[in-house]
């Protein structure tokens, strides 16, 4: 069997060829993709402008926002335009940065919710000791470290993926470049890197894990322990939010790269891919938004002076 190597394009066989009503389904991702972008990049816009949302938790909001926007901008544009155009290919070097792309910027995500976890962990259990130890310079090297610690495994996993002989079929069952779908093509022995894989995604997963579940643990003792009803009443709103973005962003990558291939099939993987890549980030300004009082004020008192604006203009 000729050993073709990755200088050949890949065919993506994404969502739409599985739907029977794939107009339809374009035009729903279509919104999605908008509503993503525009949530998100408003999200942004409101937390900068707004001196009362200039701390730590909004700061790590709109890093959230901002790798939201990129996430689904790696895969959504590209999956939109082959459907339009009736062109699915898809270029060995394409598919090596949109695989690179992707795992830096969900690997830095992991990291970034376990940071998020971190902060309320100080802000509920620490109080007095809150702006020393989650100042601008601390935040700051947080975010960074979630950003090279996400990119050592997009620059681990992506090169190694990539260099594998392809004597397969050229077609990808999925709607990007995902790594477990991309190895289903080689002929060579993967068994060996399918457990490297397996063990660099439960270190990339362990290590955040661990942060959350015990940054929440110590805040669950301290709500108990709070006389204030209205104090255990807002706390309990600030961290249901992003109990809620860590369930269903870690759900999915447990699912990914962590179940046994048995449990696998390529239209099962496309679905799950598809909610965590496309869905999740028109879910996360929401729940951040929707559930919070600060934001939802910034918002109310941002809309109050456009009017106002308007009015004087007029």
């Amino acid at each position: 069997m000729a050993n073709h190597t990755g200088q050949l394009d890949f065919i993506l066989v994404g969502l739409f060829s599985q739907s029977k009503h794939p107009a339809l389904l374009c035009v729903v991702v279509v919104v999605i993709f908008l509503m993503a972008l525009s949530g998100n990049s408003f999200l942004i816009f409101l937390i900068h402008s707004d001196a009362h949302l200039h701390n730590p938790m909004y700061f790590f909001i709109s890093q959230l926002s901002l790798m939201d926007v990129m996430y689904i901008s790696v895969t959504a544009p590209k999956m939109l335009m082959d459907q339009i155009t009736g062109v699915s290919k898809i270029s060995a070097p394409e598919c090596g940065m949109q695989m690179f792309l992707y795992l830096t910027i969900g690997g830095s995500e992991y990291f970034l919710l376990a940071a998020m976890a971190y902060d309320r962990y100080v802000a509920i259990c620490h109080p007095l000791r809150y702006s020393v130890l989650m100042s601008h310079r601390v935040c700051l090297l947080l975010v960074s470290g979630c950003w090279i610690l996400g990119s050592v495994d997009g620059f681990m996993l992506t090169p190694i993926t990539m260099t594998f002989p392809f004597c397969r079929s050229r077609e990808i069952h999925h709607f990007f470049c995902e790594v477990p779908a991309v190895m289903k093509l080689s002929c060579s022995d993967t068994s060996l890197y399918e457990t490297l894989m397996y063990l660099c995604c439960v270190l990339m997963l362990l290590i955040p894990v661990t942060v959350i579940s015990s940054s929440y643990s110590f805040i669950l003792l301290t709500i108990h322990r709070m006389s204030s009803a209205e104090g255990r009443k807002k706390a309990f709103a600030t961290c249901s939010s992003h109990m809620a973005v860590v369930i269903l962003f870690y759900g999915a990558a447990v699912y990914t790269y962590m179940l046994p291939s048995s449990y696998h099939s390529p239209e099962k993987d496309m679905v799950v891919s598809a909610f965590y890549t496309i869905l999740t980030p028109v879910l996360n300004p929401l729940i951040y938004s929707l559930r919070n009082k600060d934001v939802t004020g910034a918002l109310k008192k941002m809309l109050n002076e456009v009017s106002v604006f308007q009015k004087t203009v007029k």
